[in-house]
């Protein structure tokens, strides 16, 4: 039998200095999940950064 396909969802993390939407990424879609905060590069700033989860 062929595998059912997980339910997961593509986001975008945008800079919380800038609000530019650098990074796109694959999540898993559950309910109660949490907001997603990471640090990472923004070309922009040229600095490291927190970036925040936004849908498109």
């Amino acid at each position: 039998m062929a595998k059912k396909k997980s339910k997961r969802e593509y986001v975008w993390l945008e800079c919380t200095e800038c609000n530019q939407r650098n990074y796109r990424t694959e999540i898993s879609v559950a309910e109660g999940s949490p907001k997603l905060e990471l640090k990472k590069f923004c070309n922009t700033e040229r600095k490291h950064t927190v970036h925040k989860l936004r849908r498109k």
